[in-house]
């Protein structure tokens, strides 16, 4: 069975609180001929995630063993206030994690530390539209500022 774009919720957030969020444009793996039913963009966030790429790593690793491919277009946060209906999407996805221990110079005999991915922001304006959609009786606001 070919694989449906249709069949991928447009939004997966948790219920209440802050968290990271990723926005993924999702490819089918082999082209349908019609540019339009191709791809998509969905917006996925958990509070269980430390890094914006334990999402992404999750999400695409279940999207490509179903048939698709994807690519992650940027990252923020989500606040989500749902006993006030409020959900605000803001921030960016940094490069590196800054707990990490500092990068020392280069030396074919260490052994790198491990550095998270940072996909830098997502465009806030589509996420929160695709959001607006899944929860139309909310106040879905955004702003590029804050981390």
């Amino acid at each position: 069975m070919a694989a449906d774009l249709g069949q991928i919720p447009d939004v997966d957030i948790d219920s209440d609180g802050v968290f990271k969020y990723v926005l993924i444009r999702v490819h089918l793996a082999e082209p349908s001929g019609d540019p339009a039913r191709e791809c998509k963009e969905i917006v996925r966030g958990y509070k269980w995630a430390e890094y914006h790429a334990d999402i992404y790593d999750k999400v695409s690793g279940e999207l490509q063993r179903n048939g698709y491919d994807c690519e992650c277009l940027g990252g923020g946060r989500i606040s989500h206030q749902s006993q006030d209906r409020k959900i605000h999407v803001y921030g960016y996805s940094m490069g590196t994690d800054p707990q990490a221990a500092p990068v020392e110079p280069f030396s074919p005999h260490r052994v790198p530390s491990v550095v998270r991915m940072g996909y830098g922001r997502a465009q806030h304006s589509v996420s929160t539209e695709k959001i607006k959609a899944k929860y139309p009786d909310y106040e879905v606001t955004w702003a590029d500022d804050g981390y």
